[in-house]
């Protein structure tokens, strides 16, 4: 049953937050609720030990107090900060979050420029109307950026503790 929450969870949840922000450039708040509150009741039935499982929510609490920051410069939506966040509650204060960081850093720098591209294209007015492109295709908004946080999150999520937990016994 554990495992069970943890392969279907988080992976929902990334392309649940992927998908509503591609169509309406919202986060719904009760992603990160569910991807912190799933962690809190999951990871000590693991076997976590309370030192570990601390330090996944101070990973949780420095990304942000890093993405608050970053949302009252201008600099990043209030729902990708908090995606971030629960996200990092996941993958803990190890190198699992900066693998998490890096790629979701990447993938939406790829985004970045793919959508400016297409904004500037002819691309863009013929398919800018739809319901799945209207976003991209609008100067006027931003990135929908839980698009790279949510492929980030999943590429980086079988390296997670939870799921190496997971794995590890369905194999024995």
């Amino acid at each position: 049953m554990l495992e069970a929450l943890i392969f279907v969870v988080f992976p929902f949840c990334m392309l649940f937050a992927a998908i509503s922000d591609m169509l309406s450039m919202t986060i719904a708040n009760r992603v990160p609720v569910l991807l912190v509150a799933t962690f809190a009741l999951v990871a000590p039935l693991t076997g976590m030990d309370w030192a570990t499982y601390g330090w996944h929510f101070a990973a949780g609490a420095l990304v942000l107090a890093v993405t608050f920051g970053l949302f009252a410069l201008g600099g990043m939506g209030g729902g990708d900060a908090k995606l971030l966040a629960a996200t990092a509650v996941w993958m803990g204060l190890n190198i699992n979050l900066i693998g998490y960081l890096v790629t979701s850093a990447f993938i939406g720098g790829l985004l970045t420029l793919a959508i400016i591209a297409y904004r500037k294209s002819p691309l863009a007015m013929y398919t800018g109307h739809s319901r799945f492109l209207r976003y991209f295709a609008d100067e006027s908004v931003g990135i929908p950026y839980a698009v790279a946080l949510g492929a980030g999150g999943l590429i980086t999520f079988p390296d997670s503790p939870l799921m190496v937990w997971a794995l590890e016994r369905l194999t024995t």
